[in-house]
């Protein structure tokens, strides 16, 4: 192996040995995160609110405006289909 290729696989190896430990670290940090968001789940539960809801909303408040009204529509409509709505 000449000199030039080596030091291109040295680089090589070094940049994929960064992007790997830097991803290591994101990881981590998303899993204390993760355990920070389930701990206010908890607390909001143990407050007497409804986490299914409260997932549900933020899932819904992620959604741009349109988007949500066309959903609701929608649900609307096949919710008469089925002679639920009144």
């Amino acid at each position: 192996m000449d000199d030039a290729a080596f030091q291109t696989e040295s680089v090589a190896g070094d940049q994929l040995k960064a992007f790997i430990e830097r991803l290591e670290r994101l990881e981590e940090e998303k899993a204390g995160i993760a355990g920070d968001i389930k701990d206010v789940y908890a607390e909001a539960k143990g407050n007497g609110f409804d986490t299914k809801v409260i997932r549900k909303i933020i899932s819904i408040r992620k959604r741009d405006y349109a988007e949500r009204q066309e959903e609701e529509a929608i649900l609307e409509l096949y919710m008469q289909a089925l002679g639920m709505a009144g």
